[in-house]
């Protein structure tokens, strides 16, 4: 018989929205039990039998069940293309935390974080437009793991796909302005979501900043207003669903 599932909470996005931050701070709660490393990768791995996957393998990376809730952060799970459905599939009652940043400036930090780890070779400007096809040739079709910079900013169609597999209360969304401005505020919401007491707040930190070095692109005006257009009538449907508005 398949062991039960002992993972009930994840945080499930996004990349560059202020997932390491919260995860680092949850590890100071000793009424919480996390995963061995932050980002875990199990639903988006592509080498698993999704017919019989190894979820004795995904459990050797958290404590023993021992009562607390129990979770990891990896963030692409609200985007990569059936890691939603296989987290439904393993525990229909998992919660699930999205830490939103707004997409644009979420884009350019990703763009920034792929060129400085020598993955990306291209100005900003042309991989956000021109460079969208990369995706097309991609595997699986329309995705990539790094060169989505602007595909994960779809925040609406996530949360859609995410709600249509799992119940509305189930679903915790946070911003990554607001942890930032006010951590104790938000990772009180995170744990009442979770089920826990009210707990001291752990000490304001900056976590994971980005690369300081040259970058050959800035982002310009003319970049910011074609991604507010492209993400136009998606952010309409993330306001509709969440509340959640990004400027």
């Amino acid at each position: 018989m398949a062991e039960p599932p002992r993972v009930t909470f994840v945080i499930a996005g996004v990349q560059k929205g202020g997932t390491t931050a919260l995860f680092d701070y949850l590890g100071d709660y000793a009424d919480l039990a996390l995963s061995d490393t932050k980002e875990v990768h199990f639903f988006d791995d592509e080498r698993q039998d999704w017919a019989a996957p190894d979820y004795a393998a995904y459990h050797a990376r958290f404590p023993a069940a021992d009562g607390r809730p129990c979770g990891e952060a990896t963030p692409i799970y609200s985007y990569w293309p059936g890691s939603l459905e296989r987290i439904a599939a393993y525990n229909p009652a998992m919660k699930l935390i999205l830490v939103l940043r707004d997409p644009v400036q979420r884009a350019w930090s990703h763009w920034r974080m792929e060129y400085a780890r020598g993955v990306e070779t291209h100005p900003f400007a042309w991989c956000i437009r021109q460079g969208r096809q990369r995706l097309f040739d991609a595997e699986p079709w329309g995705h990539h793991r790094e060169f989505s910079y602007v595909e994960r900013g779809f925040y609406g169609e996530q949360v859609e796909r995410l709600l249509g597999l799992f119940p509305r209360d189930q679903l915790h969304v946070a911003t990554s302005e607001g942890l930032r401005a006010e951590p104790a505020g938000a990772l009180g919401e995170v744990r009442a979501f979770l089920g826990l007491p009210p707990a001291a707040a752990p000490a304001g930190r900056e976590v994971h900043v980005g690369r300081d070095m040259a970058y050959p692109s800035q982002l310009t005006p003319a970049d910011i207003a074609h991604l507010r257009q492209v993400y136009a009538a998606d952010g309409e449907r993330l306001a509709a669903l969440t509340g959640v508005r990004f400027a």
